[in-house]
């Protein structure tokens, strides 16, 4: 489910059911990092967009937590965020992000963390860009069930 209106209704009405919550994490970069910025951004999206898709209720997409790449205190953020999923009944909190930044915290998060190299999509052919995305999202989902059975 994903955070509108519409879908945050279906969720209060199924949340016994809605144990699981996906934050995508993106860095924003400016100057010389931008462009790479944006499409990790549109991959992120994507890829998490079609995760939703395939897991709607079971699982809720929260917004994306944007954060400057150089940010200090990106760490206690999400770990504040993840806190309060927790409380709100959500027992399993899924980070997906492509920083690979996130991966020297990967112990400190209280959660779980999937890093996937961005796939810059503007340099292929659509049916192409499909192909991979849904590649990916089989791999997320696998992950996924692994959690959801220990």
């Amino acid at each position: 489910m994903k955070w509108s209106a519409k879908e945050l209704d279906m969720y209060v009405h199924a949340k016994e059911f809605v144990d699981t919550a996906l934050i995508p994490l993106v860095p924003l970069s400016f100057g010389e990092q931008m462009k790479q910025s944006g499409s990790n951004i549109e991959f992120i999206t994507i890829l998490s967009m079609e995760i939703e898709k395939q897991m709607k209720g079971r699982m809720l997409l929260i917004p994306t937590f944007h954060y400057l790449s150089d940010e200090e205190d990106k760490l206690s953020m999400i770990k504040r965020w993840t806190k309060k999923l927790e409380t709100n009944n959500f027992k399993h909190v899924f980070y997906l992000t492509t920083d690979i930044e996130w991966k020297k915290y990967e112990k400190e998060l209280d959660q779980h963390l999937i890093w996937i190299p961005a796939i810059p999509l503007e340099n292929l052919e659509i049916a192409q860009a499909r192909d991979m995305i849904t590649q990916q999202v089989s791999q997320i989902i696998d992950i996924f069930t692994y959690y959801w059975k220990s």
